[in-house]
């Protein structure tokens, strides 16, 4: 059995790319690492930072619904949510890692980098990205 590790945030883009790392563990036969990396620092407002209990009780129930094994990771390290993610892709030793992507201006990309510029490039795995607001 095969891991795939997905990239998620109670947003259009999280919840496309979760939508997909689903659909690719089920045709897979695969385990499913959902992680939630939020860049932590002594200014962080933790509480907004981690997903509630609702919606982390969401995502565990739409996994047990597809019938996948999966794990949910909320990560507060202070690191950039791509290391995160590309951390726990090798720790784990992923098959594949699925990102969910959203339109950013020009300046938006200079001034705050981009993380999934940093997963396509960086990641020892294949890459899905999935555009949000776009099905599957």
């Amino acid at each position: 059995m095969g891991t795939i590790v997905v990239g998620y945030v109670p947003k259009a883009e999280g919840e496309a790319a979760l939508h997909r790392a689903i659909e690719e563990a089920q045709l897979r036969g695969s385990r499913l690492v959902v992680v939630n990396s939020q860049r932590g620092g002594k200014t962080a407002d933790y509480e907004e930072l981690a997903l509630t209990d609702e919606q982390v009780s969401a995502v565990k129930a739409r996994m047990a619904d597809a019938g996948v094994d999966y794990e949910v990771r909320g990560l507060v390290l202070g690191n950039d949510p791509a290391d995160d993610l590309i951390g726990v892709a090798e720790e784990v030793r992923a098959d594949l890692i699925v990102i969910g992507l959203r339109k950013r201006t020009p300046v938006g990309k200079l001034i705050m980098g981009s993380n999934a510029q940093r997963i396509l490039l960086d990641a020892t795995c294949p890459v899905l990205a999935v555009k949000a607001g776009h099905p599957g």
